[in-house]
């Protein structure tokens, strides 16, 4: 209760203070991707029920036309103002609606992932179905001391990181999660 409470908080106060950057980032994609802003997409949360994630956009229309497949760094289906923002992590700015509406955390066990991977790992990896007992978050161990996965066996290295949350999960350990993923952000170290 104490962590949805201060989710609440955290996101309305981020809401507030981040309007600026958000009204910028929404004219910028507009002006970049003809009109289209928002991107959204099934993923899986809590308990595996899947809910509806949203981003700005940063990919061109047509990405996934060959079917799922993961972001690569340098990947040529982003646009040039995606491949900027996804480096400061400006399109994930949508995301505190999913934390509004209970969907995230700011920190959880894993990142929301798509039923389709979620699918291949769990054959390799059946433990990865423990990372479902809680709340996706914004941002992960995984993500912060890892990053993006562009491979489903870089995906299971990667969950190794987060199987470590639900082991030692806590207040200090979340703030720790969230500081060095600002760090990341404003340095502009993505992955």
């Amino acid at each position: 209760m104490l962590k949805r409470f201060v989710d609440v908080l955290v996101a309305l106060v981020a809401i507030t203070l981040l309007s600026p950057i958000f009204l910028l980032v929404l004219l910028i994609t507009a002006l970049t991707t003809n009109g289209a802003i928002f991107y959204s997409q099934e993923r899986i949360g809590f308990r595996g029920k899947p809910f509806i994630m949203y981003k700005f956009i940063s990919m061109y229309p047509d990405a996934e036309k060959d079917g799922p497949s993961l972001w690569v760094q340098g990947d040529k289906r982003q646009t040039k103002w995606g491949e900027f923002m996804r480096k400061r992590r400006f399109d994930e700015l949508p995301q505190l609606w999913n934390i509004l509406c209970g969907d995230m955390s700011f920190v959880g066990p894993t990142r929301p992932e798509r039923k389709f991977y979620i699918d291949k790992l769990i054959k390799i990896s059946p433990e990865y179905q423990s990372l479902l007992s809680a709340k996706p978050g914004l941002v992960s161990i995984g993500i912060v001391e890892y990053g993006y996965a562009s491979s489903v066996e870089q995906m299971k290295e990667r969950m190794q990181f987060d199987l470590q949350y639900l082991n030692d999960t806590s207040a200090f350990k979340d703030i720790k999660i969230l500081f060095k993923a600002f760090l990341k952000v404003i340095l502009g170290r993505g992955k």
